[in-house]
């Protein structure tokens, strides 16, 4: 998948399409000196990376305003959504050299959003719109991250792997949360869950 191949699959605007090629154009350029994503990943960027994280674009909420991506790493899946219009996001990433890139695509795309170089756990917290993930951890452990972002109105966003079933099982023993799960468009053994009223106890212990 190329750029314009991006382009018809989502729809985005050939200004979006612009600020996201400036952002392809520097983490490529980065990548030779910090590790941002897989190297075998590379020659596939559009689709790996770029499709990934757009796909969650048409799953936010009406009127999502704030979203709080953990784990960003390279900016995927937030810097993405930001670029493509969500309002007010705030990127988590301990690795200061990720911090400092994401703050260098911010400034060349003109992306809203604030990067908070610091761990999760030690991060503050606030109840965003959305808050979203990507291959971060778990999600029984990625739903004690998210809950620190976590309100009444929160929707979760996370993109998973082949794991996905034993993963909600797991995740159930220890949460209660209602889950739509969506085919991803970007990896055939993959998966998008979008996740809702999220609260520390299993369903087997509600009562």
């Amino acid at each position: 998948m190329d750029a314009r191949q991006f382009q018809a699959a989502t729809g985005v605007s050939r200004e979006t399409l612009d600020r996201l090629q400036a952002y392809a154009d520097l983490l490529t350029k980065w990548q030779r000196a910090i590790n941002l994503v897989g190297p075998k990943t590379l020659p596939d960027l559009w689709r790996r990376h770029f499709l990934d994280s757009a796909q969650l674009y048409p799953l936010l909420p009406a009127g999502t305003a704030t979203l709080a991506d953990l784990g960003s790493g390279s900016g995927f899946p937030g810097m993405v959504l930001a670029i493509m219009g969500v309002p007010e996001v705030h990127l988590v990433e301990s690795d200061a050299r990720k911090g400092t890139f994401l703050r260098e695509v911010a400034r060349v795309t003109g992306a809203k959003v604030s990067v908070h170089t610091t761990r999760i756990e030690q991060a503050e917290g606030f109840p965003a719109d959305v808050v979203t993930a990507r291959a971060l951890a778990p999600l029984d452990a990625l739903f004690g991250y998210a809950a620190r972002f976590w309100g009444p109105g929160t929707t979760g966003l996370f993109l998973k792997g082949g794991a996905v079933e034993a993963e909600l099982t797991a995740a159930a023993e220890s949460w209660t949360f209602e889950c739509e799960r969506f085919e991803s468009r970007s990896d055939a053994a993959g998966a998008v869950l979008r996740v809702r009223g999220l609260r520390a106890g299993g369903r087997d212990r509600r009562g």
